[in-house]
């Protein structure tokens, strides 16, 4: 999941990985394989669903013994098409053209369509830091508590500040003006202590369990 205008250019327009300044690379799971972000996750909770050679990732669902319905959203067009054509056997996943930080109203009507009032999981990993670079403080915690608003049980995985700090200088070294709303940030430091605490103090929702860091933290 990443957010930017609609004017931006699609993520085969560009090059250098640096050039996706809203998260959306064509190569993410090259860098940041699956395994890194599964090792943490304790194996009864997984259940492998195949391998995917063209996307060279892995396939899990959470093993809740019973069918689920998965949605996966992003606002490249490309990346959808993309993931739409590496997984046309799987009737019950679905991906979504989405820029939530604009729209709303397709998840709304997705919930609606399965006669379900919030998703039971929500997995929201490393899509915080781009939404608060390109849009701020502000727009951040209104995406958390949108969140929340819609799911039981939010999975997040906040980019650490460092990541922040390496996103902007990949940006510079391409000559491109840096993020909108980097220097302005008053939510920095310990990223992820700022969410925990918003998502409890204003959005009702309470740690039930941290599976670690990555190695990017």
């Amino acid at each position: 999941m990443a957010t930017c205008p609609t004017c931006c250019k699609s993520v085969d327009e560009v090059e250098d990985p640096g050039a996706a300044p809203y998260g959306n690379f064509i190569n993410y799971y090259t860098f940041n394989p699956p395994e890194n972000r599964l090792s943490l996750i304790p194996a009864t909770l997984l259940r492998d669903l195949g391998h995917n050679d063209s996307r060279e990732e892995d396939t899990l669902i959470l093993d809740v013994g019973r069918k689920v319905h998965l949605l996966g959203f992003d606002l490249d067009e490309t990346l959808i098409r993309r993931a739409q054509q590496t997984s046309p056997e799987h009737s019950n996943i679905t991906f979504m053209h989405l820029d939530i930080t604009k729209d709303t109203k397709q998840l709304q009507d997705y919930l609606r369509q399965h006669c379900c009032t919030h998703f039971h999981l929500c997995l929201c990993l490393a899509v915080t830091m781009w939404v608060h670079l390109n849009h701020g403080d502000s727009a951040l915690l209104q995406l958390l508590s949108h969140l929340a608003s819609i799911s039981q049980h939010l999975l997040l995985e906040a980019q650490p500040w460092k990541c922040y700090r390496s996103a902007a200088r990949r940006l510079r070294k391409l000559g491109r003006s840096d993020f909108d709303h980097f220097k302005t940030l008053k939510i920095q430091g310990d990223v992820a202590i700022h969410l925990k605490e918003h998502l409890e103090k204003h959005c009702g929702m309470q740690l039930i369990q941290s599976f670690g860091s990555t190695s990017w933290d």
